[in-house]
């Protein structure tokens, strides 16, 4: 990059141009920008809102042994079509794409509102992923195209501000409709905030029209099959695994097994798409796969905070939910600070080693999680929440901005949404298995308790230590011990994943990012110059 971070320039003026030079709004970027961020907002707070809303929807409609696919659902939906978004946002553009995530997101908002038992709940739940995956993986892209790179940390900083504001509000929201309203209002909330952030998508975003294709452009829909059947099988193994099933029962190995045999079928059948939903050079290019590991890693080590604090929370520190979500809240007040600031670093110094730093931070604050006194002060977990918000904020922005710097518009798509993909993924990875340490620490130390007929399941202890009858003081200090131990295992967990992600940055990334430079000056609403002929920078 010319004069900024030190980062190699890959100059493609004399390539094969992938797009137009830029994306271009008559009035300027700001209703754009609205809209990426009411769309991100739909997506953010949806999988937060419900959460505080379960008893009334369970009380409602039913379905108590299987309400966690109201979760899981979403999730698993989201992951298994980011790359098929990805690649379709590449070949018909961004704007088609957006629409029909927004439309797809609003209408199964509505189908929820409408949903008679939790069986349909659940499916019209798989409908809004459908379209939680297109708002994702396009709004990121979008801001990318927008901006020059520059100026794309300010973009970025917005919709990491959207997220933590939805973390925060979310619950609360949920909480007050759910108990003041009706818990249907949940979903048909969404449908003010789509209506406008749909009326200016198609009223102010403009793509500049793309030279014809020699040849019709070809949908991969046999590689989008198999990666959504892989992705589907695999993310229920690791959802179900250890709650409704033992990991190592049939329906487990069964589901593993099915989704090894799936994901060799899907790359076969890659090798041999002309257009592949999720093409090799995601993993020939050292620059995206490092990151791709790199934010899977995070997507891994996320899981300790944002499901594991909340519980350490109230059953160790005996906090109530709305203080112990407060805990967790400080986190993301800290990260979009960071991610806003942390151009200032990756201008001098480059993009590999501003994120280096960020997760070594990381990496020392989550080594210092098990050193926190028993039972401690609620500043103390507090504060160390906030030091990780810092670290991963200046860990993520300059990966993201920087991989999505380095590949032209007609890959930028498919880029941006590998990378996503890789942290949702790494999620479910680390949901099964620090669950399944967690579970498995207690249940070691609960076998010598002083009482009888304690449960082995963190869920289960956690509920009963909210009646204060229910065990002796010995005893309950007892299993309060044994959560602290659970939850400070998970953090060493945790370190460990953010050690994969400095390991992946240190072995795989180059030095330097290959960055596109870009052929001409930003317009009012510019975005950057693609083209597709490019190549790796050597380490």
């Amino acid at each position: 990059m010319s004069g900024t971070d030190g980062e190699r320039d890959t100059n493609t003026g004399g390539g094969k141009p992938a797009a137009p030079p830029a994306l271009t709004t008559p009035r300027g970027r700001r209703p754009v920008v609205a809209a990426l961020m009411l769309g991100m907002a739909l997506a953010a707070i949806d999988g937060t809102i419900v959460s505080t809303a379960v008893p009334q929807i369970v009380g409602d409609l039913g379905g108590l042994a299987v309400f966690s696919w109201l979760f899981s659902g979403y999730l698993l939906a989201v992951t298994v079509t980011l790359p098929l978004y990805g690649k379709l946002s590449d070949t018909f553009g961004r704007k088609p794409v957006l629409i029909a995530g927004i439309i797809l997101f609003l209408v199964g908002s509505v189908l929820c509102a409408a949903a008679w038992n939790m069986a349909a709940l659940i499916a019209f739940r798989i409908v809004q992923g459908l379209g939680g995956g297109a708002l994702q993986g396009t709004v990121q892209t979008i801001a990318a195209d927008l901006y020059p790179l520059k100026e794309r940390p300010r973009i970025q900083a917005k919709l990491s501000t959207v997220w933590a504001t939805s973390a925060v509000a979310g619950p609360v929201v949920g909480g007050l409709l759910a108990g003041y309203a009706d818990w249907r209002w949940i979903f048909l909330i969404n449908l003010p905030v789509g209506a406008v952030a749909l009326w200016l998508v198609v009223r102010h975003l403009h793509e500049p029209s793309r030279p014809r294709p020699a040849a019709r452009p070809r949908v991969d829909w046999a590689g989008a099959l198999a990666v959504f059947a892989t992705g589907s099988l695999l993310l229920t193994a690791l959802v179900q695994g250890g709650v409704a099933w033992p990991w190592l029962s049939a329906p487990s190995l069964g589901l593993f097994g099915a989704s090894a045999a799936l994901a060799a079928l899907t790359v076969v059948i890659e090798r041999r798409a002309a257009e592949p939903i999720i093409p090799g050079w995601v993993w020939r290019r050292r620059t995206i796969a490092s990151v791709n590991l790199a934010l899977g890693a995070m997507g891994l080590l996320m899981v300790a905070p944002t499901v594991f604090l909340p519980t350490y929370a109230q059953s160790v520190l005996g906090l109530g939910p709305i203080a112990a979500g407060f805990v967790l809240s400080v986190m993301t007040l800290s990260w979009p600070v960071s991610a806003a600031l942390s151009d200032r670093v990756y201008n001098r110094i480059g993009f590999r080693r501003t994120a280096m730093i960020g997760m070594a931070a990381a990496l020392l604050v989550l080594l210092a999680f098990p050193l926190l006194p028993y039972p401690g002060e609620p500043w103390h977990p507090a504060l160390l929440m906030l030091l990780l918000g810092a670290a991963l904020g200046l860990f993520q922005l300059p990966l993201i901005v920087g991989v999505q710097s380095t590949v032209g518009w007609a890959e930028r798509g498919t880029t941006t949404a590998s990378v996503l993909f890789c942290r949702q993924v790494g999620q479910s990875i680390g949901a099964a298995v620090f669950g399944a340490v967690a579970n498995g620490v207690l249940a070691a130390r609960l076998l010598d308790a002083p009482v009888d007929g304690l449960p082995g399941d963190l869920d289960a202890v956690t509920r009963a230590l909210e009646d204060p009858g229910a065990f002796s003081a010995a005893a309950t200090d007892h299993v309060r011990r044994a959560v602290d131990a659970a939850v400070d295992y998970v953090y060493v967990g945790a370190a460990g994943a953010a050690a994969l992600a400095l390991l992946a940055l240190i072995t795989l990334a180059p030095r330097r990012f290959p960055v596109i430079t870009e052929a001409t000056e930003p317009t009012e609403a510019a975005g950057t110059a693609g083209a597709q002929g490019r190549q790796d920078a050597a380490s």
